[in-house]
């Protein structure tokens, strides 16, 4: 049975380095086979035959409160903080991340949709691709690869409007249109409705899904930053359903320090 999100923050901070739902792999012998393809040469991204199983990443800059943490990131970011970002963050940290919005029941967001520790699972068809989350309060995101535009005034929301294309292997996702409701990660890197995200998705093999992030947020930053880690392969695991309480009677009891 899962529990609530807020159990899942609190697990978190006590495992940064366990995976998502599913144990890791252990480490083969043979080097793992090349990505699979579909029958119009782009790489097999998933299509429901198993799962990507997310690490825990606390801090998308590979940072933490006591310096550099060990983490699946790739490269430690010094982030280029506007001063009240910088305060907001600061905050964050300083009151254990009691605001979260995760832990009350809203989407993650993006790009931390990709470093909360629930499998999901990638579908295309030839106009888009298709994203189907278990956890992050079970939602999915629809990526189009048709060519249009964003819409001229988008809608905000939780995960932004997203347009695609390929580059090469790569499949390459500009996000925009999202609310000021979410944090890019745990440790509370904030973001204001001017943010724009593009994703690069690249299958390095069948078992490897490298992920990257670019933040472009003039209102919270002083430039964009970049992240980047990779997300491992489940043969044949499915998705369950994920239950967010909105009732959790554990929510009074936050209250950082």
């Amino acid at each position: 049975m899962k529990l609530g999100a807020i159990l899942l923050i609190t697990a978190s901070v006590a495992a940064a380095q366990v995976g998502g739902r599913f144990p890791d792999l252990p480490e083969s012998k043979t080097p793992p086979k090349p990505a699979p393809r579909l029958a119009d040469g782009h790489p097999d991204l998933g299509n429901g035959k198993g799962a990507w199983n997310p690490r825990i990443i606390e801090n998308i800059a590979g940072v933490g409160p006591g310096g550099a943490r060990r983490s699946p990131v790739e490269k430690v970011v010094e982030v280029p903080f506007q001063p009240w970002a910088k305060k907001a963050y600061e905050e964050h940290l300083a009151n254990l991340s009691k605001d979260d919005p995760e832990g009350l029941c809203l989407p993650p967001g993006v790009p931390r949709m990709m470093a909360t520790p629930f499998p999901f699972q990638i579908y295309q068809q030839p106009d888009r691709v298709i994203f189907v989350f278990e956890g992050g309060a079970h939602v999915w995101r629809v990526i189009y690869t048709d060519g249009r535009p964003h819409p001229k005034d988008p809608n905000p929301t939780f995960l932004g409007d997203s347009v695609g294309r390929w580059e090469g292997d790569t499949l390459v996702v500009d996000v925009i249109g999202f609310n000021n409701e979410t944090w890019l990660d745990q440790d509370g890197h904030p973001h204001t409705d001017a943010l724009h995200v593009v994703e690069r998705y690249t299958r390095v093999n069948e078992m490897t899904l490298h992920y990257e992030a670019t933040i472009d947020d003039p209102k919270a930053y002083t430039k964009t930053w970049t992240t980047s880690y990779t997300i491992p392969w489940q043969p044949g695991a499915e998705l369950l359903e994920y239950i967010c309480q909105e009732n959790n009677k554990d929510l009074p009891h936050l209250v950082g320090k």
